[in-house]
Formats: C-alpha cells, structure tokens, sequence
C-alpha cells in the first residue's frame, strides 16, 4: 500500500491540466514523486520499469506544453508510458496494471481519451501520428499531433516509411525521439552508435568548449561570434549526426537535448509548437533513470515481477526452467555441432533464449533489431548458401513478417527454422503479445512443417529435427513460461515428420492435443475418470502435416472426438482435423476447444486458462457437456 505522506504534490495531480500552472521547481518535485511512486508499486506488482523511468521529464514537458487530449500525443509500443497514465487520471489503478480486470501495461484507446492510439509492438507511432496529421488537415483542424518512439524502435523499416511519407505530405507533426541506446537489449542501431561516437568524442568538445569559453570573453562582439558559431554547429551537425537522414526525409531537425532536464524540454517544445510541417526532436534519456538497480541492469528490469526495492532484485523465482531458457541451451549444444547452424533475434536474445548462443558462440548469433520482416528474408538469404537459420521470435511479433515467410522462404522451399516463443496465451502483456494466431496464419502455407512440444524434453528433439530437417520451412512453437519439469535426456532424438501419439488408452472419447494442452488434458482425464469417463488421450505432436493414419484409427474406433488447442479456433489444428474428418466423409461427433473468436484481455496464464476453459477443470467440463449433449 503507498504511503501517500510522502509525496507533496503527485497526489493533488488527476489530470495535465493541473501541471499546467505548476512553477519549474514544482515540475521537478512531482517528476522526482512520478519515480518514487512507480518504484512503490511496481515492487510490488510487477511490469514494465525501466522505460518509463526513463520518460518521466518527457511526458510531463508534454503534457504541460501540449494541450492534451485535444491535442495527441501518440507512444510507441507503451512500454514508456507509465508516467503518463500516472498522470492522466489512472494513479491510483496502477497498483492493478497488467492484472485481470486492471487496467493495461500498454496504450489502450477503450481505457482512456489520453491514449490517442493503442499500441503493444514498436514502429507504429510514427505511421499513426501522420495518419492524425493528416486527418486535421482533412477537417480543418489546428490539434497538434506528437509522437514519441524510442532509438529501438527506429531499427523497425515502418518508422521510416512513415517519415518518408510524412515528408512528402509535409504533415504538420513533431515526432520525438527517445535515444536510450536501448530498447529492450542493447540497440543495434547503426546511426545512434555513429552520432554517439561523434558528439561524445573528446576532441569535438574540447574544440566546442574552448570556442564557447573564448567568445565568452569578447562582450557583444563574442554574442555575434557565439550566434555565428551556433549557427555553424547546427550546420556541421547536419552532417555528421542524424540530423542529416531525418532533414533528408523532409524533417527539420532540433536537438539533441537532455531528456532528463525539464526547463530544456518545455522551451524546446514551446519553440517547435507552433511551427509548420515534420518536426524531429531528438532527447537524449537514460533507461531506469533515478532507480540504481535499474540503471544497473536495463534489460533486467525492463519488464519484471514483484522486486525487492532495494536491491531491484526478484522476490521470487521458479526452481523451473523455462521453456526459453532450455530451447536456448539446446539451440547452443546444436551449434557445437553444427557450425553452419545460427541464431538471428530481432531484438529480443533475452527473451527468446539466444542469449546463450550470444555469450557462448557469438560468431553464430545476430540481432537484426526491431525489424521482423528483415529477420526472415535475411534467414532465407543465408539459408540459399547452405546456412541452417533458426529464427526465434515471439509469436505475435512473427506476424508483421507473414509475407517474408510465405514469398522468401517457403515458395523457395528454403531451410529456414523458425521457434516462436510465447505461443498461446502470454498472460499478463494482453491482447497485442498474446500468440493466439500463429497456427492459422502458418497453417495455409503450402510445404511448412508446425510442431509443438508438450514438455522440455520434446521440445530439445523437435529442435534437433528441425535443423535437420532439409524440406523447406519448418515451425516449432512453445508457451511462455516455466517447462513441466521432466528429466532430460543426454542428446537428442530425430523425430519422425508428421507423427503423434498415445500417451493414454481409454475407450469412451478420443482427445487429440497438441503442445502444453496435452498435459491440461491429461489432468482433465483424472477428472473425468471420477465422472465415469474415460477418454484417451493422444499427443499429435505436428500441427501440419497431421498424423492422418493416427486420424484415421482414431475415427474407426472412436465415435466421438475432440481436438484442443491454445490457438484461435479459425484456422488452427482443430480446423486441420475437421477439415480431414470432413473431405473423408467420416460421421464421428467432434469438438474443437481452442481460444474464440475475440481479443483476450490481459490477466495470469493461469486466469486466462480458468476463463477460457481450457484448463484441466474446463477442459472437462467441456467434453462431458459434448458427450451429455451427443448422447
């Protein structure tokens, strides 16, 4: 619970229009109270930290120059944002981000007038912010639109199609960049690590200082000289810095400025307020600004569970390995033997696993950035000179590359191996990280090859399989979070393609599951053991091709069949049966149980399963309703 005693002024604060007439010295009072009340509360419930401690001073200079929400203000991703609902009226929800029923870790449109544009993934805001220029202009209107996107998300193509386009439209709107040099893991931006190098370099500063010092010197003459001098930085700036790329896309360029210095930020953003056509304003931040073990650790703390605020370090942590953490490790072991074998992230090698590849191999390890689309086609170029790519990304990322993968890699029947981390329901991240899609939108790709691991050590021999698999693209997707907890064997096994299994006899229903819902359904079974109903139990193992001989055995001993999935029921593996069952013209009673036809709000795996059903206790629930219903 927080101690409201020690904050003077945040509390007196339930919208922008209250900072509005804050003093300087007030604005640096509630930035300090903004960091001591998300390090408060996000010890104790978790979320995403370091960005938006990082934004602090940034969202309240625009806040208090801008008038929102009339005025827009567009964030991109919204990993930054907790400052501005701290802000916008949602103080005192925080305690419940990314909690069920609790309001959202990201931007959500349904959730407030503040959030001008609903985002979870990078490279949107620019795109977005010009669509909302352009709209006033359509209408007639003076709303000033800003949007805010980090060095990060800058890797992402989209944010420069956007500034393309902005550029030729000579849309009237100021994009603000975040320059961290981070994003989650350390940025691989090229043009950062260059404008970096250049303005930090020793002699570029001594050489400015002592110009600075010595026309300091000269009265009104040194004035002239000192404007005359500016002038002829801001021109050599031009060309040595970003501001180069950005004014040739048609964006006048102002800054660097420090992020973290209030009275720089209003009267940079005074100044461009009222001005005409693309704006870039480049700020310079630190992620985990103000909190030691966040500055310490950005990656670490970037997102989290319940902390110790004091040492920034997890109050808990499960004796499990992650599905992650032993995908990653296999992944390693594999390379040993297989150098032709690499590891390509866009982003994200802590949270896909290839962190380990990174430290141990780096020679076989590449961060593309944010950029999804380059990821693969880039994985398909390697792959035509007999390199074995595994791309691991999330599974909701991998959907911005959908034509990569269907026009680059499986039309060219390419070896490209692709692990889609955090498939099915991520839990508290919400609708735009939950993998609710991926074995539809892979499911119709002529030649691919899907399988899902049911614990840790299928998921070693699917891996394995994988690489060796030669015949074009091949998919293996798992859950988020901590493996089952099975013994591992030393080595690995090569799978046959397209082939599941029994795990358990029964005689009353056939379940047919395919990754970590095969052990919902084994649980389910012991329910309806107690119930009088016996069903058996089979691991499909390959979403695509499915085990059609297994299928057809199935069907001639069993009247009534039901397929579970953690996957939308359009287009997923209980459709691929279906549709099998159906060109067969078999007459077995059949039920599909999956996620539905709707976005999943953001709660606990296990909360999300328990609503859903397709936990053990829905699960069989669900199938003794079917069989009640069928009989």
């Amino acid at each position: 619970m927080v101690d409201k005693q020690k904050y003077n002024i945040l509390f007196k604060v339930n919208s922008p229009n209250d900072i509005r007439d804050f003093n300087l010295n007030e604005l640096k009072q509630l930035c300090t109270e903004i960091r001591l009340f998300m390090i408060d509360v996000i010890s104790e419930v978790g979320g995403h930290f370091g960005g938006g401690l990082g934004t602090v001073e940034l969202t309240v200079a625009l806040h208090k120059v801008f008038n929102t929400p009339s005025d827009l203000i567009v964030f991109d991703t919204g990993h930054q944002a907790y400052p501005h609902k701290i802000i916008t009226g949602r103080r005192d929800e925080l305690h419940t981000i990314r909690q069920l029923n609790g309001i959202s870790g990201f931007l959500k449109r349904s959730e407030s007038e503040y959030d001008a544009f609903g985002a979870g993934h990078a490279s949107t805001s620019i795109s977005a912010a010009v669509g909302m220029a352009e709209a006033n202009k359509l209408k007639n209107l003076d709303k000033k639109v800003v949007a805010i996107i980090g060095d990060g998300a800058m890797t992402g193509g989209m944010a420069y199609e956007a500034m393309n386009n902005s550029g030729v439209l000579k849309s009237n709107l100021i994009v603000v960049l975040n320059d961290n040099q981070m994003s989650i893991a350390p940025n691989v931006w090229q043009i950062s690590n260059y404008f970096t190098e250049m303005i930090s370099h020793p002699e570029y500063n001594r050489f400015k200082g002592a110009i600075w010092d010595l026309t300091g010197k000269l009265d009104y003459f040194g004035d002239r000289l000192r404007k005359v001098a500016a002038r002829l930085e801001t021109g050599i700036k031009a060309v040595i810095t970003p501001g180069m790329l950005f004014e040739a896309l048609g964006f006048r360029y102002f800054g660097p400025v420090n992020g973290h210095n209030i009275a720089q930020l209003i009267k940079f953003f005074e100044q461009v307020k009222p001005l005409k056509g693309p704006i870039l304003v480049h700020t310079l931040t630190e992620k985990g600004k103000g909190y030691k073990p966040a500055e310490g650790d950005e990656q670490r703390l970037h997102g989290t569970t319940p902390f110790d605020k004091e040492t920034g370090k997890a109050l808990s942590k499960s004796t499990v390995p992650s599905y992650t953490s032993i995908f990653g490790r296999a992944l390693v072991e594999i390379v040993k033997q297989n150098k032709n074998v690499v590891g390509i992230t866009a982003a994200m090698p802590d949270g896909t696993g290839l962190d380990f590849l990174r430290k141990e191999i780096p020679s076989n390890f590449f961060d593309v950035g944010i950029a999804e689309e380059h990821a693969v086609t880039f994985a398909a170029g390697l792959a035509t000179q007999g390199i074995i790519p595994v791309v691991s990304i999330y599974s909701t990322f991998l959907q911005r590359a959908i034509d990569q993968i269907i026009h680059d890699v499986a039309l060219q029947k390419l070896h490209v191996v692709f692990v889609l981390d955090r498939a099915g329901l991520v839990g508290a991240d919400g609708p735009t990280h939950h993998g609710a899609f991926d074995l539809s939108y892979l499911r119709f790709i002529p030649g691919i090859v899907i399988m899902s691991p049911k614990d840790e050590s299928e998921l070693r021999d699917m891996l394995f399989t994988a690489v060796n698999f030669k015949d074009g693209p091949i998919v293996i997707r798992y859950p988020r979070g901590s493996a089952t907890g099975v013994e591992l064997k030393t080595g690995f096994q090569n799978l046959e393609i397209g082939k599941g299994e029994k795990v358990e006899d029964g005689n009353d229903v056939a379940i047919l599951a395919i990754g970590n819902m095969v052990n919902n359904s084994l649980k389910a079974k012991k329910i309806l053991l107690e119930k009088g109903i016996n069903p058996a139990i089979f691991n499909m193992k390959f979403i695509k091709p499915i085990d059609y001989e297994l299928i057809d055995s199935i069907a001639a001993n069993f009247k009534y069949i039901v397929s579970i999935e953690e996957n939308s029921l359009i287009g997923g593996f209980g459709s691929g049966i279906l549709e099998y069952l159906n060109e067969r013209n078999y007459k077995n009673d059949f039920l599909r149980i999956g996620l539905p036809d709707k976005f999943i709000d953001h709660g606990t795996q296990n909360e999300l399963h328990k609503i859903i059903k397709i936990d053990a206790i829905g699960i069989s629930e669900k199938v003794e309703l079917f069989l009640n219903q069928q009989k």
